[in-house]
């Protein structure tokens, strides 16, 4: 035994002194070529070989990628000229909109002339169309109730409505049978002819409207509203009414934070000061000022500053606002001054809105009337008066008001005197018609106005309360799982826990749930206009009738694009003159299901990033010189390299576009195309004239045969203008009926897509003066790219039949014994051709073109396209990422290659266009046991990827794990698996890092409802807590009674994640013992160990590093141990694809195992993300209308309610009693 020991030992001491010469030897450890060395570099580079031609083979044989190509070679090459086709796109997109401007023009006037034809009759009673109370047939009707047919209608995305009707929406807050408002929706029931001419005239039409400035508002087509949880909608704080009703303004919002202004007092100002912000837009500009004795901004590093009301500002504000204290005195002298003085710079300077300007004083009361201050600011050149100011005097019992309603008065301003919470917004809203006087006035002039992008009928308010709703759910889930994993501790391990967490990942995608949540949100713009009321002894009022509009979603200027023209990788876009994003690829307005704080305030700049290396927000001076010929309008182009993401932001990769641009006429908006360098400035010409194809006996359609085929679902072939009349059930059957219809002699290809406005046919000679009328039965065609389908269709009609068995068993068996399960083929004109492979058919899984049908904007579409200009001959494979985690058999890798036409001109260039991809998907499963197979044999090597001294893995251009000897391992980013030698891969230049930027990520911060700050603690606090104490000892009382019933948690608790049958949850554990397990005191309930932080979404920037393999010879790249004792490794490019073998030896361990993450993180700034972007100084185009004053506005006596002084009772009644007892006691 003794001889046994010693010999163990002697072995373990040579183990030990081979492992330390290895790892201090770098010689010894790797030599390139020597006798001695670990991984042999031929070896590797014979695997490489191997698996890619193996690969490219099967490629080739299921793809038949070349019998495509030959199809094609009749293709012609052409240069592409970007300033054409911008100003094609521009004027196509002029032409819908002068469209909308024309029929909001028709309810202008109408709605004018009704208002002065109309009696001043009183109406008390009178019956319409209330959109909250209709109801189809067959439903109950409650009180007040009307009902009414509504059906679904496609062009109103589905939305059950009636074109023969509209209906009126009255808010919350009005109430709807007042005789003012009865009289108003009466008269403006007029307004049902010319919506509906309106919508014959231009079937493309979305809804139109007019909103009063009493509150309601009539639309059409008559909808059932949507019976959210709370409507807050009111047409009047929608930016389609502010910024028509009157010119932009710069504002100055003074709160009163004396010691007075404490309790409800406070409340109603924080009230009105979130209303009035509410009613601001992307045009004007704000600030707020708390006074006491002393001036602060709310938000401190607004100082001495006006910045725009845009959303993200907006927020920034109302979040200041939760944070006023109240003391001392106000000093109104300095705060007018103060507000004065920044008014006036900035109408010297021009800056700001450079139109109206006003003063919003909200106080409990002023000591006397300041006239002096403005006699010095306001009135050097009166009557006019450059500011405005407006009063809101809030407290029940004030009695002397005079003082601060001739504040008002004096300064073409209007007082308004507050209680309560609930009158808050009505009184507010009483502001835009005083501001919008000179525009009414002017009776003639009506300025056109646009809006930035929104989200329908959404309200931004509903960001944080949809976002509270979620976490409720989510804390309420995690109290669920916690009592139920209780009672199965022992039996439920780690990895169960992680098992279902997968499955409830794959349940959310698989039901596209965020796909739901987006749909829900229609994006749009509206054109407005202000409506007067043109009576003679309205004159004196200068009353705002409302504003009339319609909605232009903005899919339907993405179809006037031509996405087909652009290619692929390329694409346009919309900016308005605040810089802003109108429609963009990476515009990104929802997160997780919920509008984002801001998401129509998104800059050019945050979306185009320049390839610079710079830091955040460091917006490079070309990027900066194109921004502002963009917001100007001006015609032009430039070049810039930029860097981008794709793929849900997991994938990078940089160019050279191209940029061209024009201005829209008749809107603040200026259209840009972005097309990438070499194949994006060329296009391919390939069209089968239909007509002679008839004349040689052919039938197109017979290219169409089948369902293995799909078209661009988002791109118009054929189209009627009344799509709501010939409704079909795919874009397939709309495109077959209209290829049907070109066998007809008769046949035209009529490709304007809307009617001449008909004042612009009054103006011109043409057609005699008459409009065209569209009947029922019009069309329009994209006559190229109909004719271009056709093409591809002939070329790819075989791809779907082929017949892959008979003579060719021994292919068949290559094909089978790869797992392959689908080929398709997509073209440059939409087409998307499968064929799904014996055996694979019927795996209840969605089919191949369902959920692939997007041709060019596919992913594999647009990389494989890239991958072209690296190699030529090669596939691009890709799996799902993360895949690993939840690894099924059923996991598919994507492989597609572009096929491209190539012509030589007469300058001996070659232009290359693609004109389709080619591609196949297989099973993860057959490509992982390929690998195996390949890489544990060898020749003459020491170690294969069997050993478990080597790892190996396959890589995709990005650093993500195609496969790897562990399946978890699957779509996993390499550097978290092996951080070290990823870094390496950097340092060596085999990948590149690329820093990316998100500028519209959004953050979650802690909610302000949970913070430990001091709170005032009232009597009331004092009965909460007795109550919470009483209430919480009955509780535990019961508990500690053991009422099981109580506590049986089995029906306490329901989810749809329960565990599997068999476990059977005990009826003998109480909440009691549950606490006892887990060491709590009962004072310490489960609950609070259970919280999670309340949050609330916040707008942020994000950065994260990602990468880009780089181009590099196909000859091996090996690292060796150079110092103490580092990983060697080999890489290897495997031939004919994307993707690289990458070889590690795992003799040594690293010091320090590095991960490397591409979780974005959040960028730290000194100040809050909005303090830092108002220094930006990236400038805005100022709207070209402002009428701001009229002489005859001084005849207008009007400047505010009335006030009356109410006596409360219960004050009497208590002073009496006190006065009785202390008198009995004397």
């Amino acid at each position: 035994m003794t001889v046994f020991r010693l010999v163990s030992a002697m072995h373990l001491v040579i183990i030990i002194t081979a492992l330390i010469l290895l790892c201090s030897s770098p010689a010894n450890v790797w030599s390139s070529y020597g006798s001695q060395e670990r991984i042999s570099g031929s070896t590797v580079h014979n695997w490489a070989g191997k698996l890619g031609g193996e690969l490219w083979h099967l490629g080739e044989y299921v793809t038949s990628r070349e019998e495509i190509q030959k199809n094609y070679k009749s293709a012609q090459v052409n240069r592409k000229d970007g300033n054409s086709l911008v100003r094609e796109i521009a004027n196509d997109i002029k032409n819908m909109t002068d469209l909308k401007i024309s029929a909001v023009k028709r309810i202008m006037d109408s709605a004018e002339a009704t208002a002065v034809s109309q009696q001043d009759e009183v109406v008390t009673e009178y019956e319409y169309y209330n959109t909250k109370t209709l109801r189809p047939p067959g439903e109950p009707l409650e009180k007040g109730a009307k009902e009414m047919i509504l059906t679904p209608n496609k062009h109103f995305y589905n939305i059950p409505v009636n074109t023969s009707h509209s209906a009126v929406h009255v808010p919350t807050n009005v109430y709807d049978q007042a005789p003012d408002i009865l009289k108003d929706i009466k008269w403006s029931e007029n307004l049902n002819e010319i919506f509906i001419r309106n919508y014959q005239d231009d079937p493309s039409l979305s809804w139109q409207y007019f909103g009063s400035s009493s509150g309601f508002m009539r639309q059409y087509p008559a909808m059932q509203w949507r019976n959210d949880s709370v409507d807050l909608y009111d047409c009047r704080t929608r930016s389609w009414y502010i910024e028509a009703a009157a010119s932009p303004k710069d504002m100055l919002i003074l709160v009163d934070n004396s010691g007075s202004m404490t309790g409800i007092r406070k409340e109603i100002a924080r009230h009105v000061v979130s209303n009035i912000l509410d009613t601001l837009g992307n045009n004007d500009f704000v600030n707020i000022f708390n006074f006491s004795e002393e001036i602060d901004e709310v938000v401190p590093c607004f100082k001495d500053m006006l910045v725009q009301a845009n959303l993200a500002n907006v927020r920034e504000f109302k979040q200041g606002m939760k944070d006023l204290h109240t003391d001392k005195i106000a000093n109104f002298s300095a705060v007018l001054s103060k507000a004065f003085e920044l008014l006036q710079q900035y109408r010297e300077t021009k800056k700001g809105a450079c139109c109206n300007q006003a003063i919003m004083l909200i106080t409990d009361g002023v000591p006397y009337n300041y006239k002096e201050i403005f006699e010095e600011y306001n009135w050097k050149n009166f009557p006019n008066m450059p500011v405005r100011v407006f009063t809101y005097l809030i407290g029940r019992e004030v009695t002397d008001v005079r003082e601060v309603k001739w504040m008002a008065c004096a300064n073409r301003g209007y007082y308004v005197p507050l209680s309560t919470l609930a009158e808050v917004r009505e009184q507010v809203l009483h502001y835009i018609p005083v501001m919008a006087r000179p525009l009414v006035l002017t009776k003639t002039e009506h300025p056109i106005n646009w809006t930035p992008v929104y989200a329908d009928i959404t309200d931004p308010k509903m960001t944080d309360w949809l976002w509270e709703k979620r976490v409720c759910t989510e804390q309420k889930e995690i109290y669920e799982t916690y009592f139920r994993d209780r009672f199965h501790n022992n039996h439920i391990s780690n990895e169960e826990h992680d098992r279902r967490y997968v499955q409830k990942i794959r349940r959310a995608m698989d039901n596209d749930e965020e796909s739901e949540d987006y749909q829900k949100y229609q994006l749009m713009t509206s054109v407005s206009m202000p409506v007067f009321d043109q009576r003679e002894n309205a004159t004196k009022i200068a009353r705002l009738l409302g504003v009339a509009g319609t909605d232009v979603p903005i899919q339907d200027i993405q179809k006037l694009m031509m996405p087909h023209k652009l290619g692929v990788n390329g694409y346009a876009f919309i900016i308005t003159n605040n810089g802003y994003i109108l429609t963009h690829p990476d515009l990104r307005p929802v997160f997780q299901g919920i509008l984002k704080p801001s998401y129509n305030s998104v800059d050019m700049a945050e979306v185009e990033l320049v390839d610079d290396h710079r830091e955040a927000r460091d917006i490079n001076p070309k990027l900066r010189e194109f921004r502002s010929d963009v917001i100007n309008q001006s015609t032009g182009a430039t070049t810039l390299e930029v860097k981008y993401y794709y793929d849900d932001m997991k994938r990078v990769s940089h160019t050279k576009r191209h940029y061209y641009y024009t201005g829209i006429e008749n809107t603040p908006f200026t259209l840009v195309i972005a097309l990438p360098d070499h194949y994006g400035l060329v296009s391919v010409n390939a069209q089968v004239e239909i007509r002679r194809q008839y004349a040689e006996g052919v039938n197109v359609s017979q290219f169409f045969q089948g369902d293995n085929w799909r078209i661009h679902p988002e791109w118009t072939y054929c189209k009627y203008h009344y799509d709501s009349e010939h409704e079909f059930p795919t874009p397939e059957a709309e495109f077959r009926h209209f290829l049907v219809r070109t066998g007809n002699p008769n046949w035209k290809w009529l490709s304007k897509r809307s009617v001449t406005p008909p004042e612009h046919v009054e103006q011109s000679n043409t057609s005699g003066g008459k409009s065209e009328k569209l009947d029922k039965d019009s069309y329009f065609c994209d006559r190229e790219l109909f004719l271009s389908l056709i093409f591809d269709g002939r070329a790819t009609e075989w791809f779907s039949n082929r017949n892959m068995s008979s003579n060719q068993d021994s292919k068949k068996e290559f094909q089978q014994r790869f797992g392959v399960t689908i080929a398709f083929v997509a073209t440059h004109s939409g087409l998307t051709r499968w064929q799904e492979f014996p055996g694979e058919e019927n795996r209840g899984q969605p089919r191949f073109g369902d959920v692939h049908n997007r041709a060019l904007d596919e992913i594999w579409y647009k990389r494989a396209v890239e991958q072209h200009y690296v190699d030529e001959e090669s596939f691009v494979y890709s799996v799902p990422f993360d895949d690993g985690e939840g690894y099924r058999n059923e996991t598919l890798v994507t492989a597609s290659h572009a096929i491209f036409s190539h012509k030589a001109q007469p300058d001996n260039k070659m232009y290359r266009s693609p004109v389709a991809v080619v591609g196949f998907q297989f099973r993860h499963m057959s490509l992982h046991a390929l690998f195996k197979n390949i890489t544990s044999t060898c020749d003459s090597c020491r170690l294969t990827c069997d050993s478990d001294e080597l790892e190996c893995y396959v890589l995709d251009n990005n650093g993500y794990i195609i496969v790897s000897e562990s399946l978890r391992d699957t779509g996993k980013f390499f550097g978290e698996v092996q951080g070290n030698i990823m870094e390496m891969m950097v340092e060596e230049g085999l990948y590149k890092r690329i820093h990316m930027f998100d500028y519209q990520a959004v953050c979650f911060r802690e909610d302000a409802t949970k913070s430990k700050a001091p709170f005032l603690i009232t009597p009331l606090t004092h009965l909460k807590w007795m109550l919470e104490w009483f209430i919480g000892n009955i509780v535990w009382l019961l508990v500690e009674s053991n009422f099981k019933f109580l506590w049986h948690l089995s029906w306490a608790f329901a989810s749809e994640d329960d565990y599997h049958d068999g476990f059977d949850i005990p009826t003998d554990i109480t909440f009691v013992e549950i606490l006892e397990e887990q060491n709590m005191k009962p004072t310490e309930p489960p609950y609070e160990k259970l919280q999670i932080n309340r949050t609330r979404p916040e707008p942020c920037d994000k950065e994260v590093d990602l990468y880009q393999l780089q181009s590099h010879s196909d000859q091996v790249f090996s690292k060796r141990a150079d110092e103490g004792c580092v990983r060697p490794f080999v890489v290897q490019k495997i031939s004919f694809s994307n993707m690289i073998l990458v070889v590690v030896d795992t003799l040594c361990t690293f010091p320090e195992e590095k991960k490397l993450s591409i979780t974005p993180d959040e960028v730290r700034y000194n100040s809050s993300l909005a303090c830092f972007k108002v220094h930006s100084d990236l400038p805005q185009k100022r709207p070209t209308s402002c009428i701001k004053q009229h002489p005859k506005e001084q005849e207008i006596e009007l400047c505010g309610h009335s006030s009356r002084v109410e006596v409360s009772v219960l004050p009497f009644l208590l002073c009496w009693l006190v006065t009785f007892l202390l008198g009995t006691e004397h």
